[in-house]
């Protein structure tokens, strides 16, 4: 059953851009000048920007301070460190005050003018529009491979379906927005949490483009730390895998007793391995558990601009 149109009679909504940045100091000009074409086009929304930047160490944060001088719809919020993609996403959701948030990166590798098409499906009710990368342009072929594979693999074990071959290039329903920032979880996968919620969803598909310019930030340890976070909190397939491989090691030792074989050999590396990787899974999961129960903030804000008419930004030492 198609979700119910939304209808505002009184006001047109606001729409939230959140845009998390990493040292894009290079291509926050361009990005800036796309967005606001799109956001001025959107005639049925009211809109503002919220930029936040993660602990960059490049000119980023005294540009995006500049744009907040220069235009009243545009929020800012730094971060004290580096504290990671998602984290930074989760800062500008907590940020946001529109009725609907859409989340796209600085980089231009996903087109800004694909949030109108997102916001027109909002309206028709959906609590959750995705955008659906049909091919990726300017990546490498084990990051191309790689992401394939890390999606089928999380659709497969993971406790409830994920929208394939999506990242965190979306547009979400308030309600969304409050579910999101209401859990108490720090290393928030967040992808897959909204696709737990299991609140009306769906897709538009698009070409993904190179960068526009300067390199990923996304490093090959930061696609893995996504990736632990995501089968770590979103299946529970990996908890398991000791009592599998202890029943494959027991099937095999009593198969090979029957049949009078020799187990030293099996006896070594072999059980050696299997216990490694139990403990060692086992250890991921004590781990995660051990830094939610530190009740550390998940960030540190340090300076924030609210409002065009207050340029001097307010610093702040509470992680939110």
């Amino acid at each position: 059953m198609l979700p119910e149109k939304r209808v505002f009679d009184d006001r047109r909504p606001l729409l939230s851009v959140v845009v998390p940045c990493y040292n894009e100091s290079e291509v926050l000009p361009h990005t800036h000048a796309r967005l606001t074409r799109v956001l001025a086009s959107l005639v049925g929304f009211e809109c503002e920007l919220i930029y936040v930047d993660d602990g960059s160490t490049d000119g980023t944060w005294d540009l995006i301070s500049s744009l907040t001088r220069t235009s009243a719809t545009v929020r800012a919020l730094k971060l004290s460190r580096n504290f990671g993609h998602q984290r930074a996403c989760l800062a500008g959701l907590r940020e946001a005050t529109g009725d609907a948030v859409a989340i796209i990166d600085a980089d231009l590798q996903d087109p800004p003018e694909l949030i109108g098409e997102m916001a027109a499906l909002w309206s028709d009710g959906w609590s959750v529009v995705s955008a659906r990368r049909r091919a990726r342009s300017g990546e490498t072929l084990f990051k191309k491979a790689s992401a394939y594979a890390f999606y089928r693999l999380l659709n497969a074990l993971s406790d409830q379906p994920h929208a394939l071959d999506t990242g965190d290039f979306r547009l979400v329903d308030r309600t969304v927005v409050e579910l999101l920032t209401a859990i108490p979880e720090k290393d928030l996968y967040l992808r897959g949490i909204v696709s737990w919620f299991g609140l009306p969803e769906t897709s538009v598909a698009y070409d993904r483009s190179p960068r526009h310019s300067g390199e990923s930030k996304y490093t090959l340890r930061k696609m893995l730390s996504l990736a632990r976070h995501g089968l770590l909190g979103d299946s529970a397939a990996l908890l398991r895998l000791p009592v599998y491989l202890g029943s494959a090691a027991l099937a095999y030792g009593v198969t090979a007793t029957v049949a009078r074989r020799d187990l030293r050999k099996f006896a070594g590396p072999g059980a050696f391995g299997a216990q490694a990787l139990a403990l060692g899974v086992m250890g991921e999961y004590v781990h995660a558990v051990h830094r939610q129960l530190q009740g550390r903030p998940a960030y540190v804000v340090e300076e924030r601009i609210t409002s065009v008419s207050h340029p001097v930004a307010v610093k702040e030492r509470v992680g939110l």
